[in-house]
């Protein structure tokens, strides 16, 4: 196991150079990038930083409602999952970060029903899985419930996997979504372990005093997304429940963390104390 970094942190301070990105990165001991949406997509450059050999590139991301009520965008993000698929597959990047697109039934009343996107998710899941299968790439649903998804809870994944009898389809499984929607982050590593194709490290702070004033509705308020090591997760435990279950992947630095935001000084050091702090328990 080894960490691994996702570039959106860099890119929405400007960076957007893959090579100056991963030059940074392998100077401080981070050799694998998941490369997010920002990074143009020139094939040049991609086999030039891995001809150099400093980084690899295993994954890909990019998460956006395909299905969208604007039918104009959401083929346009259709399109270009698809456009990342094949480039992936061209350059032997294993995994495409994704998510699952979600309709405007889900949203009818005071909660969130995803359910009810369910029939649209699956059937346009089998159009990304028919390229997926085409170029041997695997798609890792992020349960991350923002950004166009309703891959966000156990009985969801569930549901979705029943219906897509595929190996080319799992979850990028990141902890951190799970603390605040009050979801085990640890049990269900067992209950999914066939499915877990990728990890990201970030953690969650759930502020009790304000949960108690502004209630689970106003979500935003009462809980925001920590450095590992400065939320309520257990990164000694998450790891070791991987080890257990077999993952032998990297585990992805997703950098959200608004106290180590602000200027290129205070990601940088965000990330290397992700680094640190997860790395510490890797065999």
């Amino acid at each position: 196991m080894r960490m691994s970094l996702l570039t959106n942190s860099l890119t929405n301070l400007g960076i957007t150079d893959l090579k100056t990105i991963a030059d940074w990165a392998a100077q401080n001991d981070i050799h694998e990038l998941d490369v997010g949406p920002a990074i143009p997509m020139n094939p040049k450059v991609f086999e030039e930083v891995l001809e150099e050999g400093k980084v690899e590139i295993k994954t890909m991301i990019y998460c956006r409602n395909f299905l969208s009520e604007n039918e104009e965008e959401a083929q346009m993000h259709q399109e270009a999952l698809k456009e990342r698929i094949k480039f992936a597959g061209a350059l032997g990047i294993e995994k495409i970060v994704c998510s699952t697109g979600v309709t405007k039934e889900a949203f009818a009343g005071m909660g969130f029903s995803p359910e009810k996107s369910l029939d649209a998710c699956v059937e346009l899941a089998k159009q990304f899985l028919e390229e997926a299968e085409k170029y041997n790439v695997l798609l890792c649903w992020e349960n991350c419930p923002m950004m166009g998804n309703i891959a966000t809870s156990p009985d969801i994944w569930q549901a979705l996997f029943e219906r897509l009898n595929s190996d080319k389809i799992g979850l990028c499984y990141d902890p951190s979504h799970l603390v605040w929607q009050m979801i085990d982050p640890y049990e269900n590593i067992f209950k999914f372990r066939e499915k877990i194709f990728h990890v990201h490290a970030k953690d969650t702070h759930v502020d009790a005093q304000k949960l108690n004033l502004y209630g689970a509705l106003q979500n935003s308020k009462w809980w925001q997304h920590r450095l590992p090591g400065l939320g309520d997760l257990d990164w000694n435990r998450i790891v070791d429940s991987l080890y257990q279950i077999g993952y032998d992947k990297s585990i992805c630095i997703e950098h959200e963390d608004p106290v180590w935001e602000g200027t290129e000084e205070k990601v940088k050091r965000g990330i290397l104390k992700t680094r640190d702090h997860v790395s510490q328990f890797f065999m």
